[in-house]
């Protein structure tokens, strides 16, 4: 993920957390312990940025993985992490609820 991302965060709202995490799932095959435990620190540095106009908030995917990786609890690789980011962005964007800037 090198591009920045575009995340409507009152859209993320109506997400179906569990097909979600299942469509995750299949396109890693990471644990839904490991799925949860991404979305949970990528929730949090989300909330930390800050939203535009639009309600629209810009997030680096480097600098979200980077975070995550620095988490003490975060025991996975960075391929790991960045295929549960991507995916999770390919779901967004299948919904509708998200999409790539420059």
């Amino acid at each position: 993920m090198n591009q920045g991302a575009d995340f409507n965060v009152t859209e993320a709202n109506s997400i179906n957390e569990q097909e979600m995490k299942a469509y995750i799932a299949e396109k890693t095959k990471a644990s839904e312990a490991n799925i949860a435990l991404v979305l949970k620190h990528e929730q949090a540095y989300i909330n930390k940025a800050h939203e535009n106009a639009k309600g629209d908030v810009d997030i680096d995917g480097d600098d979200l993985a980077d975070y995550i990786l620095s988490r003490k609890d975060v025991k996975l690789g960075e391929l790991t992490v960045e295929g549960i980011l991507d995916a999770e962005m390919d779901y967004l964007m299948e919904k509708g609820l998200a999409g790539y800037v420059d």
